[in-house]
């Protein structure tokens, strides 16, 4: 009788799989040409909508502009000066202040906090509101502005030593002036190497550049403030003067926040599939994250580290990841099916966390960007409507990978761009967007196509969203 139940299972099971797969043979028709986008917005809400005030780097402004005023409300205090002297505690700490919250912003549990609070908020509020929460993931505008500003009020701090180091004025040792130089020159590196022109170019020496000349950045910081204190504390205890300051418990504050992920590091194993050349599916057992969320993978952990968005199944212990081959690091990956890898920190969310603000949601993805939304629609947490442009899905992601897709998403619209070439994303959008009902796109696709299908969509009015490869 058991028997008889399996097999009848195993029956039921593969009819299903031949119902999903005629689907993906026999498509619905899409006439692309007769699809007729809304018209655009005028002049000055695209140009709110557009790359350069997107609002990550409205943030930046925010924070930079913040900065401004308050130098300019301390200049009429008398803050920056002690009687004919700069007042070098007071610039000391400005500097620690803006770089405490630029890496602190970073740090794993404080994104998932951010995440946390901004999707809190219930679908019955209304779309402006949740719309602009959505924009969740642009905290990086926050972390760019405060480097940006914490280097600036030390270059100042730096003149304001050599000032007073020149005319005489007791309180800065020779050494505290090299150090003071080494690291200036070094945070200029670090944000030389980051500028986004740098970054596209040489993003493997952007990397090393961060990851080195950050911790060659908090020794100098360490080596730099014990030896300040000493120099403007001479007659008291280096501890009293040092916890006296409020330079310090930030410093110590910035140096936990930095070493947390790594007390996380771990090797770990990992079960590689791979359906084609193009494409591996990696399995892991050693936690269950949420959906929405990304690991940080390395086979050398001091060198590079690459991020993939997690895929749990609901129910399932462990999670997989979707890697295709888009570069040195993800081929190698491929070609050799490693057995464990290194990973660190914390499952952090991303932005597809933020289809909770929305009652339903259009996922728009290109190739192995089917990865970071198939967690969501599995989960059927938020109804949604997928819209998947690839190469041959059966030939590169395997039958199991996109009857799994289709089981949850029988009406996804899968393009195979092999057959049919690129599509328009964009009307494809529109189109899903109107006829599901949906209040939002989430696109998880590469740079180009991500920004067109965000501002194709945003600059009409409609809520759009898509990584910003700030990371």
């Amino acid at each position: 009788m058991q028997d008889s139940n399996i097999k009848t299972k195993q029956l039921r099971r593969r009819s299903r799989k031949r119902s999903i797969r005629r689907q993906t043979r026999h498509p619905k028709p899409i006439n692309l040409e007769a699809i007729s986008l809304p018209t655009q917005q005028g002049f000055l809400r695209r140009m709110m909508k557009g790359e350069q005030l997107m609002h990550y780097n409205r943030l930046i402004m925010v924070v930079l502009l913040s900065n401004i005023a308050l130098a300019f409300f301390g200049i009429s205090n008398g803050w920056w000066w002690i009687g004919n002297a700069p007042a070098l505690s007071a610039l000391s700490n400005m500097v620690l202040a803006n770089l405490t919250i630029a890496i602190i912003v970073r740090q794993h549990y404080v994104i998932n906090f951010l995440f946390w609070m901004a999707t809190s908020a219930p679908t019955s509020w209304p779309l402006g509101i949740r719309r602009i929460l959505g924009k969740v993931y642009h905290f990086g505008g926050i972390h760019v502005g405060g480097a940006i500003a914490g280097t600036t009020w030390f270059a100042l701090l730096v003149a304001a030593m050599v000032h007073q180091y020149v005319t005489g004025t007791a309180g800065i040792s020779m050494t505290t002036m090299i150090i003071s130089g080494l690291l200036l020159v070094t945070l200029l590196i670090i944000i030389l190497m980051a500028l986004p022109s740098q970054r596209a170019k040489h993003h493997d020496r952007f990397e090393m550049s961060h990851r080195f000349g950050g911790w060659t950045a908090l020794a100098l910081f360490w080596a730099q403030n014990i030896m300040f204190t000493i120099d403007q504390h001479p007659d008291t205890p280096l501890s009293e003067a040092l916890f006296a300051s409020p330079g310090f418990w930030l410093l110590l504050l910035v140096t936990f926040s930095i070493a947390l992920p790594w007390l996380r590091l771990r090797k770990v194993p990992v079960s590689v599939e791979r359906p084609s050349g193009h494409v591996a599916l990696a399995k892991f057992g050693h936690v269950t994250p949420f959906a929405g969320s990304s690991t940080a993978l390395s086979r050398s952990p001091l060198t590079e580290w690459h991020s993939f968005a997690n895929v749990p199944a609901p129910g399932e212990q462990g999670f997989r990841l979707t890697i295709s081959r888009a570069g040195d690091w993800t081929g190698d990956f491929i070609d050799e099916l490693p057995a464990y890898i290194w990973v660190k920190g914390i499952p952090t969310a991303g932005v597809g966390n933020i289809d909770q603000l929305f009652k339903k949601v259009v996922w728009v993805a290109t190739g192995s960007g089917i990865g970071p939304c198939l967690p969501h629609l599995l989960s059927r947490e938020v109804p949604a409507k997928l819209i998947w442009s690839t190469r041959s899905p059966r030939k590169t992601y395997g039958d199991e990978f996109v009857d799994e897709i289709l089981s949850v998403q029988p009406d996804a619209i899968i393009w195979d761009t092999d057959k049919k070439g690129r599509p328009d994303l964009v009307k494809l959008a529109w189109m899903a967007m109107k006829e599901f009902e949906a209040e939002a796109v989430i696109c998880i696709s590469n740079k180009k196509l991500t920004w067109q299908v965000v501002y194709g969509m945003e600059s009409r009015g409609l809520p759009a969203y898509g990584a910003i490869w700030d990371s």
